[in-house]
């Protein structure tokens, strides 16, 4: 198991208070996958434990000034969001959208709400790129999973 796999299985079983789970994937239809604004085939998992749906894993990248960052993003089972975490950050700079107190702007969120850097999230002064960057990223992850749910894929 990889640095990221062991952050990705640390956040969720801190997040859900569970040891033993796995992760499933959805069976996104190839071309409902393709219209939608962020892939969600190898990023998006069901978490499960004991047959019970836990809630759902989202783990994508997006890119910085120079490098690319992961993040993870964790929805309930009503698919709102219950935890967001930069996992790896790449730059020397811009690394405070990894702080808890800016992420937190992003729980209670669902596939109805778009969000947009300086409308309705706050910027960070000196990590603009990586803040529009994030917001972007949440977006379009937004929008995908507001898509999935349409289609009676969530």
């Amino acid at each position: 198991m990889g640095k990221l796999d062991k952050k990705i299985h640390r956040e969720i079983e801190k997040t859900f208070d569970i040891s033993q789970y796995k992760l499933e994937p959805l069976d996104i239809p190839i071309k409902l996958n393709s219209e939608l604004p962020l892939s969600m085939q190898k990023g998006f998992r069901k978490i499960i434990s004991s047959e019970d749906l836990f809630g759902y894993v989202f783990v994508g990248s997006a890119p910085s000034k120079t490098a690319k960052f992961d993040y993870l993003v964790l929805f309930d089972t009503k698919i709102q969001v219950v935890h967001t975490k930069v996992l790896i950050y790449r730059e020397e700079y811009g690394g405070e959208i990894g702080s808890k107190r800016w992420l937190r702007q992003f729980h209670g969120m669902d596939g109805t709400n778009r969000v947009l850097a300086n409308t309705n999230i706050d910027a960070i002064s000196g990590a603009t790129i990586s803040v529009r960057s994030m917001t972007r990223a949440m977006d379009n992850l937004f929008q995908s999973v507001g898509m999935l749910k349409k289609n009676g894929i969530l």
